[in-house]
């Protein structure tokens, strides 16, 4: 009896050490684990966030720039890091892509979503001067010259089986053009550079990542893969690929998620502050000023989403050559 007493004494007393800890959750500074390089749209996004989520859990939040691997070895360190609360990465759309692609066994269900915070469509963006030098002024131009010069036209669309990388794809297949994907492991930042620099034709970026480029003259967007134009003042006149007849959507997301076994109280704690954030004016500023969509999702709408994306995403992949 008298062990089975203590037993329960100590139950009791870890439960309240439990719950203590939970309730002063963070007592010290915070890591964000982010798959891609600094300067892409997610390291962007990311750091607006993290900016923001400082503020509502009165600690300081440190960006880890875990590349490499395609994407693999920053996502898989999210999943593998201590279950403390103190850890937690920016997942994206090339999570659904690794293990049908054999690149990695982690799934969406290595991971406790915390909230999406961003979707992000593609674009049809080309080298300036290149263009200009083919008398190239629309996605129309583009679409001729790419049927005259097939396999001819090298675009940049991050690592290989990546989002941008697919982008490419569903650009061939909306156009029947012959276009040369080239990858960069990295992420994003690297192919836009390249482009800008005139080591290939363009890219299937998202804006947001080509934003300064485009901004100075170096690179010129010829179409957003969307229903609707970006409102950012930098992008409001760049017209849909949809208004020029070329029926392509295709948009990425990013999202925050922990670690599975985190406890219960401080994963609530974390997602209240999440859905705080995601509405503080700096951010949705910020965001405004990257030319960025805010596409807030709670946990369970993200954990849904994900599920989803790991069907829809590989047959996709199927269909445009990857599998």
């Amino acid at each position: 009896m008298k062990k089975i007493f203590a037993l329960v004494v100590a139950i009791v007393m870890v439960c309240g050490m439990t719950a203590a800890f939970a309730e002063d959750f963070p007592t010290k500074g915070l890591t964000a684990i982010n798959p891609w390089s600094a300067g892409g749209g997610t390291d962007s996004c990311l750091r607006a966030f993290t900016a923001a989520l400082e503020k509502q859990l009165g600690q300081t939040i440190t960006v880890d720039n875990r590349t490499g691997a395609s994407g693999v070895t920053g996502h898989e360190a999210i999943a593998d890091a201590d279950p403390d609360g103190y850890t937690f990465g920016m997942i994206t759309f090339e999570l659904a892509t690794y293990k049908p692609l054999d690149m990695s066994d982690y799934t969406y269900e290595n991971y406790d979503p915390l909230c999406r915070v961003n979707t992000d469509a593609a674009g049809v963006t080309v080298n300036a001067k290149w263009a200009a030098d083919n008398g190239i002024e629309d996605l129309a131009g583009f679409v001729a010259y790419c049927t005259d010069h097939p396999g001819e036209v090298r675009m940049g669309g991050s690592s290989s089986g990546s989002v941008w990388h697919i982008a490419g794809g569903y650009l061939m297949n909306a156009t029947g053009i012959e276009i040369r994907m080239i990858t960069y492991a990295d992420g994003a930042a690297d192919a836009v550079k390249a482009a800008a620099q005139g080591e290939i034709e363009g890219v299937t970026v998202s804006l947001a990542e080509a934003r300064s480029f485009i901004e100075s003259g170096d690179l010129k967007c010829l179409g957003v893969m969307d229903t609707e134009r970006n409102p950012a003042e930098s992008f409001k006149d760049i017209p849909t690929c949809q208004e020029q007849g070329v029926d392509a959507v295709y948009v990425t997301q990013r999202g925050l998620a922990l670690p599975l076994g985190v406890d219960d109280a401080i994963r609530t704690k974390m997602q209240e502050a999440c859905a705080a954030a995601i509405e503080d004016p700096d951010f949705v500023e910020a965001m405004a000023n990257l030319g960025q969509a805010i596409s807030y999702m709670t946990a369970d709408e993200y954990a849904a989403y994900l599920a989803q994306a790991a069907v829809d995403v590989p047959a996709a992949m199927e269909v445009v050559g990857l599998l």
